[in-house]
């Protein structure tokens, strides 16, 4: 008896295991890492005055908005792993889309090293890279259990960071009033903070790098990117607000741990849940991360732009283990070897290229229509304002990629047109 096709999984394609509230989680967890412990202080020392960090979060905001709902738009019309990276070569032209893939590529798997790095700040300050290296393993073995693993996880660390960035807020409204203030604010420096801040947003689109696996992708992924976004974005502005309230933009700008400080001006006590409570947020994003990371190198290898053997999945977990483990195997290396000065600068302005990619994609599909144009714009403008030694490394990459695009060029197959 001939077997029946429609219930064998392809070696390739991934099994759609995820609702809406998984999509929710996912995404959450994505934003609400180590950027919400840690943009504060930079931020507001680029802002140089309290309604000028507010003004940078809500840009900032905005731009992630637009983004959100051009990802969100393409995701239902592309249901694939991969995200930009497919939606830059079927709406654009295979560059633009290896452009994309190539920036996610590079800037998540610094951003994942970052992560790791940070979290070993935080939990081992005596031996960071230690326990960085051991939770980029221990994520790699959940997220090779299949994508529901990674689901479960997420629901644990999003649980854990709402908890504490509650306790934050509440114990520092019952601090002081801050009397320090700052007031040197310039249009552009509210910019480059909108790009600090940014980082604590970009994770929204995990969402649709995990576009295979969910369930009724065309229903589900335009409304668990908006709904994680503005759940995040709520939380963001309780935390700023606060943190202008109590510490005040002058010393705000000078906090290494702005939200320890602002604990410890209400409840001394909770520093050290804080110092847990950032280990644990930066563990969920770093678990997101490593899925995002593997699938869109997938992706790129089904059309050749990576090695081929990359896109296979496991055929009992439904997981691209081979490209997971790749990533992993990169980002333990950038563990033992990368400094963390600008880091966040040079992953951000790789992702806003990735994001840009995707606003141009999303004006292919009404060209009258606002939103992508704003965030294509957004995304063009913040990355511009980032240190320079960011957008220099960042020019660097993308000329490297170029090479190697123009090398695969002629491998690539008729899978990307």
């Amino acid at each position: 008896m001939p077997a029946q096709p429609s219930q064998a999984r392809q070696p390739h394609t991934l099994s759609r295991q995820l609702g809406l509230p998984s999509a929710i989680i996912i995404g959450l967890a994505s934003m609400l890492g180590a950027g919400v412990f840690s943009v504060w202080g930079p931020a507001a020392s680029a802002a140089g005055s309290g309604p000028a960090l507010l003004t940078a979060l809500a840009i900032a905001g905005f731009v992630a908005y637009c983004n959100a709902r051009s990802s969100a738009r393409l995701a239902a019309l592309y249901p694939q792993s991969g995200g930009a990276y497919i939606y830059g070569t079927r709406r654009l032209h295979p560059a633009a889309g290896f452009a994309a893939g190539w920036g996610f590529l590079v800037g998540k798997t610094a951003s994942a090293a970052a992560m790791a790095l940070t979290l070993g700040h935080y939990l081992l300050p005596d031996h960071p890279a230690a326990l960085g290296a051991a939770a980029v393993a221990a994520f790699c073995a959940i997220n090779l259990l299949g994508v529901k693993k990674t689901a479960l996880a997420s629901v644990v660390f999003v649980s854990v960071t709402v908890v504490v960035l509650t306790l934050v807020v509440v114990a520092g409204l019952t601090g002081p009033v801050a009397v320090e203030g700052m007031d040197n604010t310039h249009p552009w420096g509210v910019v480059t903070a909108a790009g600090f801040i940014f980082f604590a947003f970009a994770g929204y689109a995990r969402i649709a790098t995990l576009g295979e696996e969910v369930k009724r992708p065309e229903w589900t992924i335009p409304r668990a990117i908006p709904i994680a976004l503005g759940a995040a974005l709520f939380i963001y502005a309780a935390v700023a607000v606060t943190a202008l309230s109590v510490l005040g933009p002058g010393m705000l700008a000078d906090s290494q741990t702005p939200l320890s400080d602002l604990a410890g001006a209400g409840a001394p006590a909770l520093k050290p849940l804080v110092a847990v409570g950032a280990g644990i947020a930066v563990a969920g994003v770093l678990l997101s991360l490593l899925a995002g990371i593997g699938r869109t190198a997938m992706a790129m290898a089904r059309d050749r732009r990576l090695p081929g053997a990359l896109a296979a999945v496991s055929g009992r977990f439904g997981v691209p283990w081979i490209a997971e483990v790749t990533a992993c195997a990169l980002i333990l290396v950038l563990v033992a070897t990368m400094d963390l000065a600008g880091a966040i600068g040079f992953s951000s302005f790789c992702v806003l290229v990735y994001y840009a990619v995707a606003n141009a994609s999303a004006v292919t599909l009404d060209r009258r229509a606002v939103l992508p144009w704003a965030g294509l714009v957004g995304c063009l403008l913040i990355a511009a304002s980032l240190p320079l030694e960011s957008v220099l490394g960042g020019l660097a990459v993308f000329a490297l990629g170029a090479g190697w695009y123009a090398l695969t060029r002629r491998q690539a197959g008729t899978t990307t047109q």
